[in-house]
């Protein structure tokens, strides 16, 4: 469902990382715990354009874990999935292994 949504210009559409609740042998974890707000890019908009015209891809690709603000973005349900739009910019930086 979210593939039929290409985002505009500079937005990315990204799908939250839900953090674990209990750990693989059972514990549950507390709410307390600091959770990382982290997602998963499901689509890329082409770019902007600067005052040439000339188009600023975005700096994420699909597939990338990413880093997100606490705050922001703009809710969107697909089916019963739901994802968040933000801009390029808004998004803190990228995650690796």
């Amino acid at each position: 469902m979210a593939k039929r949504l290409i985002p505009s210009f500079n937005r990315v559409l990204v799908e939250k990382i839900v953090p674990p609740t209990k750990t693989n042998s059972g514990v549950l974890l507390p709410e307390s715990t600091t959770k990382l707000q982290s997602g998963k890019v499901v689509a890329v908009g082409p770019g902007a354009r600067d005052r040439d015209g000339k188009l600023i891809p975005v700096s994420v690709k699909e597939g990338e874990a990413v880093l997100l603000p606490d705050f922001g973005g703009t809710e969107v349900k697909l089916g019963d999935k739901e994802y968040h739009l933000y801009r390029d910019e808004d998004i803190l930086g990228t995650l690796h292994d």
